[in-house]
């Protein structure tokens, strides 16, 4: 039976750990739990926020609806040849279904670990880190339309995938519930290693024949170097995306700027936004109970009991250094809950 409690603290459901309440909350175990909610009209009608592992989101204030935490849980796997397809529940933790392919010895998912979050929220998002999105190991995803109480099925080319991009964050936005995700994998792995930080840290390693398991522990090492662990300091990871600027612009930056940070880009040229926030002098910096990471700028942190609102506030400050500075716009990649 599916229970809905009253004014529950999120506190300990993102990993900022802001100590925002909800109006309404409930779990969802099964999919069937989805159709038995919304059978009743007063729960579409009502604002929504569907959670996952709460890492990719700021609460500037109390929820004044519903929240729906996706509990689905399950892995299930299929090797057809040299191809092999994963399908893992909304409500299973990101790094522990990647951990779950590695030791299969399924490659494609290997840049991806230690990302923080659900794998519902991973095509909403579009993760990725290292070279590699989801949208490279995604196959399909089963999502729940509230409208009509039914299920239906989204290929790749109906999420419209982009950077940090995806139908579930533009036209679809609030219009279906992500339930379950299924992955194309491969046994023959196709190493992607040309981010210098995994090169270095290869050869520090001595090794010069890296295995899907020799990357996934690199860049798992990586990240723990840069980031802050959620359950000791309150954070979401990177909080805004790399920015793509056009080439022409990036030609008159770069002649101000020589050592600007940047990569190619389909669209134009990346800029490491890390290193734009780094320059306006950020890093490391504490602004009431908030603050940057003293290893990576582009992490903002909640030192203790800073609210949302600060942790807003603080963002909407770089944003605007980084402009008079660069010429360049940052946007937010966490989402803002307000």
């Amino acid at each position: 039976m599916l229970q809905i409690e009253q004014n529950v603290s999120l506190k300990n459901f993102n990993t900022f750990g802001i100590d925002a309440k909800a109006r309404y909350f409930t779990e969802i175990n099964r999919e069937e739990d989805l159709q038995e909610l919304f059978l009743d009209d007063q729960w579409k009608q009502l604002p929504r926020l569907v959670l996952g592992g709460g890492s990719n989101m700021l609460f500037v204030k109390d929820f004044e609806g519903l929240v729906i935490r996706m509990n689905i849980r399950g892995i299930e796997h299929r090797i057809n040849h040299e191809e092999v397809t994963v399908e893992a529940g909304a409500g299973e933790v990101w790094n522990e279904l990647v951990t779950y392919c590695v030791d299969h010895g399924f490659a494609g998912m290997e840049n991806l670990s230690l990302i923080p979050g659900s794998v519902g929220a991973s095509p909403i998002q579009n993760i990725g880190a290292y070279g590699i999105e989801l949208k490279d190991v995604f196959h399909s995803c089963h999502a729940f339309e509230i409208a009509s109480g039914t299920f239906r099925t989204f290929t790749k080319e109906e999420c419209g995938f982009g950077y940090r991009e995806s139908v579930f964050k533009s036209e679809l936005k609030g219009q279906y519930i992500i339930t379950r995700v299924k992955f194309q994998l491969s046994l023959q792995p196709n190493l992607s290693l040309h981010y210098g930080a995994i090169q270095q840290e290869l050869e520090k390693r001595g090794i010069e024949q890296p295995t899907i398991k020799d990357v996934s522990q690199v860049v798992s090492h990586i990240r723990v170097s840069k980031l802050p662990d959620p359950s000791t300091i309150g954070n979401a990871g990177s909080f805004f995306k790399n920015p793509v600027i056009s080439k022409e612009q990036f030609e008159t930056l770069v002649s101000e700027f020589p050592d600007v940070v940047h990569y190619p880009a389909s669209d134009g040229v990346k800029l490491a936004a890390g290193w734009l926030i780094e320059q306006c002098g950020w890093k490391g910096k504490t602004v009431g109970n908030t603050g940057t990471w003293k290893n990576q700028a582009l992490v903002l942190v909640n030192h203790g009991n800073a609210t949302g609102q600060e942790v807003y506030t603080l963002s909407s400050q770089i944003i605007d250094s980084v402009y008079t500075k660069f010429g360049v716009s940052l946007e937010r990649e966490v989402n803002i809950i307000n």
